[in-house]
């Protein structure tokens, strides 16, 4: 069963990958020459949103706000390193006492954008991406040590933009390794996902 849900989600990290290859071949001959986009190479982003456990995962955290800021580089017209940083105050399903869990996700990805080409002053942007980074779980009341493990995502949004700003929804499908946090047990592969918009600035 755990097989099966790693092979499932990487599948699906692979459309991904198929889908950026895609946006590369599309773009190519105009990335060439082209100047980025009105507004600049570096891009930074504030976000809210949610984070949303499932399988498992759900049956030990719940549902929580999202908090947290992105930083871009757009190295070409079609593609961008996006690093990311995440926060979410979740709370415990299995412990007594109502215990909050802070969840900090941070990652580094890249992301294959598409952009409208057409010279307006408004633009819309639709994006994959794939990255890696880490997940940290820490008890925020109770004595245990904070766990981290390594965590891979696959990204798919949109952003709608003018100038030097932007409004960004995106989506993550986030796959991770998960260790019990306290006492002793199995390690596994866990599934969660966010979604969140965000306010972006080109400079």
């Amino acid at each position: 069963m755990l097989t099966q849900g790693i092979t499932r989600n990487w599948r699906s990290f692979i459309t991904l990958a198929v889908l950026l290859a895609g946006a590369a071949a599309a773009t190519r001959a105009q990335a060439q020459d082209q100047v980025v986009t009105s507004g600049g190479r570096f891009e930074l982003r504030p976000y809210v949103g949610a984070y949303v456990p499932t399988g498992d995962q759900r049956d030990f955290l719940e549902d929580a706000v999202l908090l947290g800021a992105q930083a871009s580089w757009r190295f070409t017209p079609a593609f961008a390193v996006t690093g990311t940083f995440g926060w979410s105050p979740s709370k415990d399903r299995l412990s007594a006492g109502d215990q909050t869990i802070d969840v900090y996700q941070y990652d580094v990805g890249i992301e294959g954008r598409l952009g409208n080409g057409n010279g307006s002053a408004w633009s819309f942007t639709p994006f994959a991406g794939l990255g890696i980074g880490g997940r940290t779980y820490n008890y925020r009341d109770l004595d245990v040590e904070a766990k981290t493990n390594v965590a891979g995502y696959g990204a798919l949004g949109g952003e709608l933009g003018v100038g030097h700003w932007g409004l960004r929804l995106e989506a993550r499908d986030y796959v991770s390794r998960f260790e019990p946090l306290t006492g002793t047990g199995e390690t596994k592969t866990r599934n969660d996902i966010t979604i969140v918009t965000g306010v972006t600035l080109r400079f």
